[in-house]
């Protein structure tokens, strides 16, 4: 039951500390958690959150934009990327999970150039919880029918036979593909 005076759920506070559950957390360690809880206010005020991952290159991540910002006008949902969560982490998965377990839904838009989600998109079909939060908008290229690769292509075959997958090829192709996400 959540606490009246904190807008985090006790339930996600207790998730999130599990997942960061280590030996020992540095202070400044905790003081990052601290700080990142305190700017993902906004996640616990609406009833729909998007964490939206991909390529932070010059051209995806223009198109990342582009999702988060359709995303964000709908009425009371609350879309961003790990970029716009501040401070540099040690461990960069420790602030994935603390924020994908936090969210209401993990929005991979995916890519063939370097520098894709590959890491998270494992922990997306790796973690039964993330697993059912996710989709994932794929591009489709013209001339290539495996440009991802095989470890790719098995997890987006995970994704279509659960209906969260979404094939794009052109901006336009992608904005219909987020409007179509829940």
């Amino acid at each position: 039951m959540p606490d009246e005076e904190s807008p985090v759920p006790d339930e996600i506070l207790t998730n999130a500390t599990d997942q960061l559950n280590q030996d020992e957390i540095s202070l400044a360690d905790n003081e990052e958690i601290i700080q990142t809880l305190g700017e993902l206010t906004p996640v616990y005020e609406n009833d729909r959150s998007y964490f939206v991952l991909g390529n932070y290159d010059r051209e995806p991540i223009r198109r990342l934009n582009l999702v988060t910002d359709r995303l964000n006008r709908r009425e009371d949902a609350y879309a961003f990327r790990m970029v716009d969560i501040r401070g540099e982490w040690d461990n960069s998965i420790q602030k994935f999970c603390l924020i994908a377990d936090l969210v209401t839904y993990l929005v991979g838009v995916a890519e063939k150039d370097p520098s894709d989600f590959l890491v998270e998109q494992g922990l997306l079909v790796g973690t039964t919880e993330y697993f059912s939060k996710s989709h994932v908008l794929k591009r489709e290229y013209e001339d290539e029918e495996h440009p991802f690769g095989w470890m790719q292509d098995g997890v987006f075959d995970l994704f279509e036979k659960n209906g969260r997958l979404y094939r794009w090829r052109t901006d336009d192709d992608l904005l219909e593909a987020a409007e179509s996400l829940p």
